[in-house]
């Protein structure tokens, strides 16, 4: 197949998402040499679960199925491009590149704008509408040290 196919089929999942009432109107395909790893939709109201957008969908069973959490060579065809927390999930998972169709705006017209958190990130913590909160800072510390003082510890 060839991107824009891939990336049709991305268009149709997110459709058909649409159509069967399972989710929001976003869905994903990652891609490792030329094979589909993973097809996956938005399902935020089918599974209650806020993070359970199309691209985070598609890396976790990405992952899943290549028994690893490290997607490089891999990429990630998305009907829309990706939100903040999705982007962040691309970068964790190591995905080397992202096609999308829609653009920000577009998903904004529809209802799904995601523009406040970009206000929200650039502003320093104290000034952003939900600031953290910090108890039992030394105790917080603790699982730092036993993580750098494992030995067969698995780094990501």
């Amino acid at each position: 197949m060839k991107e824009d196919q891939f990336m049709q089929l991305a268009i149709d999942l997110a459709t058909h998402n649409v159509e069967s009432g399972k989710g929001g109107p976003f869905g994903a395909i990652i891609v490792k040499d030329g094979a589909i790893i993973s097809k996956a939709c938005n399902s935020v109201t089918s599974t209650n679960d806020p993070t359970a957008h199309a691209e985070v969908n598609a890396i976790r069973e990405a992952c899943n199925k290549l028994h690893t959490f490290d997607l490089a060579g891999c990429e990630l065809y998305t009907s829309c491009e990706p939100c903040p927390m999705c982007l962040a999930a691309i970068y964790w998972s190591r995905i080397e590149k992202v096609y999308v169709s829609a653009n920000q705006h577009d998903a904004a017209e529809a209802g799904f704008d995601d523009a406040f958190l970009y206000t929200e990130f650039a502003l320093p913590k104290e000034k952003r509408s939900i600031q953290p909160i910090t108890l039992l800072a030394k105790l917080g510390k603790a699982p730092f040290k036993a993580w750098m003082a494992k030995e067969n510890k698995i780094p990501y």
